[in-house]
């Protein structure tokens, strides 16, 4: 069996996602930009169909994420559709499109059952029950690989909450949002972290530890 791991990006100040998220900011106020180290790179182009890219340290970074991780779990905010029941008649179906860059199975988490949703290489089962249901789904699914823990905030702060997490992996971008929503809100002294290894790259810092 795999390992549960948690992976996300932090600004500096602490945030995983701006101020006044929104169906056209899902990621707030400047957000978007603690993403921007990926966007032009070899490994993250290649992921999402596309060609060409740059190569530095980051790429070892992704090719290793995408090589270990079997399955994801995400919250409902990261899947997107607002809150509430899910809409029958105007279904929402994630922000990636008819092609999502998963190309592995996803748990979405939600207070609202809904069937699974079937695209292009990815399906997406959408979990009522609780974190603990959503990971023993997920790691039958994902055989000898690893569970991701893939966000929003909430999501990966349930899971280190319960102490179910192995691995953090923070892709530190060097900028501050200052205000939006904390990956460590509410958690404490109990979370304790020994760190592996860091790796620099261009425009972010790759931080791993182990979760005890």
């Amino acid at each position: 069996m795999g390992l549960l791991r948690v992976e996300i990006a932090m600004s500096l100040d602490g945030y995983v996602a701006g101020p006044d998220q929104s169906a056209d900011e899902p990621l707030g106020k400047g957000g978007e930009a603690l993403h921007e180290w990926a966007f032009a790179l070899d490994a993250w182009r290649q992921a999402h169909g596309r060609e060409g890219g740059d190569t530095n340290p980051s790429s070892a970074v992704v090719e290793e994420s995408l090589a270990r991780a079997g399955a994801h779990i995400m919250g409902r905010k990261m899947f997107g559709g607002g809150p509430g029941p899910w809409d029958a008649d105007d279904p929402w179906n994630g922000w990636w499109g008819e092609e999502p860059p998963f190309h592995k199975p996803v748990f979405v988490l939600t207070h609202h059952p809904r069937q699974p949703l079937e695209l292009t290489g990815t399906t997406f089962t959408f979990v009522s029950d609780g974190i603990e249901s959503a990971l023993a789904q997920a790691r039958a699914a994902a055989g000898d690989k690893d569970v991701q823990v893939s966000g929003g905030a909430e999501a990966c702060r349930q899971y280190l909450a319960a102490g179910l997490v192995d691995e953090l992996q923070i892709n530190l971008a060097p900028l501050l949002l200052g205000g939006g929503e904390r990956l460590f809100e509410g958690l404490g002294p109990d979370l304790k972290l020994e760190q592996q290894r860091a790796v620099e790259a261009p425009g972010v810092t790759h931080l791993f530890y182990r979760v005890g």
